[in-house]
């Protein structure tokens, strides 16, 4: 890989373009990934947000790809990737949930393809053979994440993994959407004086400790170590919650870390619950506990996540997730040669 040292590239549109979109783009320093110069025309995802970016893994150069608008004075894409040395492979994100392009509602597909054209020739100017990119869960943005998919199905990339994503809707009901069996476990659950609850930060070494002894069980591994958990509590502590299920003796039965992704979307991030609950499936109660948090935070979207596996889709889970009433959605990661 090339130095990507002070490197800024400006560019406009083309004649007769309406309205004139100008790319500006930039590699992080040490102070961090390179900000945008005009506000963004949409709230960012958390994961897209340059103080989130900074937490790449060390020694990966976040470049930054900003579209903007400037007779409106305002930044209506963005795309971060992280450039590792010595390789020619960037990713976006590098360790992250999803990256990709987010745009502002309304983006023309030829406004997107003029990011990507400058993306892709720096890029390849920096000595990047592969441009890899996770998009988010197609309800974060439906149209926006249909937009970003056609254009990039229409430049080349080939789609390296195609996932379901689950998710419920805050504004109905948690318990009539619920499957039967499901309902019957949530009623059993607070027979027994099983009740949710949100935890302080401070519980957050012991709850780890907790969910990572309930995936070791289930032959599973967690993703983060807890330093960088901690971190992102540290870091953004609006946005990350610890929320459990208790016993009447005050036994954890469950417990999740919950993401708060933008203004609309609420993550279940590390659900858990050990075996020897499995009778109750307490982990149908703490669902109920973050639809009630997501509907009185005004939220539109509880994100269950994916389902998937090194050898493919975890039925079990997506049959679970499907009684608990969520609604099955598109995920995408991309792949593309960018040539010499």
């Amino acid at each position: 890989m090339k130095s990507t040292d002070s490197l800024e590239v400006m560019t406009t549109a083309g004649p007769g373009a309406t309205p004139a979109y100008a790319v500006y783009a930039a590699p992080g320093g040490a102070a961090g990934p390179a900000l945008p110069r005009l506000p963004l025309a949409f709230e960012s995802f958390l994961y897209l947000r340059p103080e989130h970016q900074a937490l790449q893994p060390t020694g990966d150069t976040v470049f930054s790809f900003y579209l903007e608008d400037p007779a409106a004075g305002r930044t209506v894409a963005q795309l971060h990737v992280a450039l590792a040395p010595s390789s020619e492979l960037a990713r976006s994100p590098a360790q992250a949930p999803f990256g990709a392009v987010q745009l502002a509602t309304g983006l023309p597909a030829v406004a997107l393809h003029q990011l990507l054209d400058e993306a892709e020739r720096t890029l390849a100017g920096q000595g990047i053979r592969r441009l890899a990119l996770r998009g988010y869960p197609f309800a974060y943005d439906p149209i926006g994440a249909a937009t970003l998919a056609e254009t990039l199905r229409r430049r080349g990339y080939r789609v390296t993994l195609a996932e379901q994503n689950y998710h419920l809707d805050p504004g109905h009901d948690y318990e009539a959407h619920l499957h039967p069996s499901e309902r019957r476990r949530l009623h059993k659950c607070l027979r027994h004086g099983l009740h949710f609850e949100q935890e302080p930060p401070f519980l957050l070494p012991a709850a780890y400790a907790f969910i990572q002894a309930c995936r070791q069980e289930r032959g599973m591994e967690l993703s983060l170590p807890l330093e960088r958990v901690q971190e992102l509590f540290r870091r953004f502590p609006r946005e990350h919650f610890l929320f459990s299920v208790r016993q009447p003796d005050g036994e954890w039965a469950a417990l999740t870390v919950a993401i708060q992704v933008s203004e609309r979307v609420l993550y279940n991030f590390y659900p858990a619950s050990p075996l020897r609950c499995n009778s109750l499936s307490p982990v149908v109660l703490l669902n109920a506990g973050l639809h009630a948090f997501a509907q009185a935070s005004g939220l539109a979207v509880l994100d269950l996540g994916t389902s998937t596996l090194d050898s493919g889709p975890n039925t079990s889970l997506l049959r679970f997730k499907r009684h608990l009433g969520g609604v099955a959605g598109l995920r995408l990661s991309w792949e593309k040669e960018l040539g010499g």
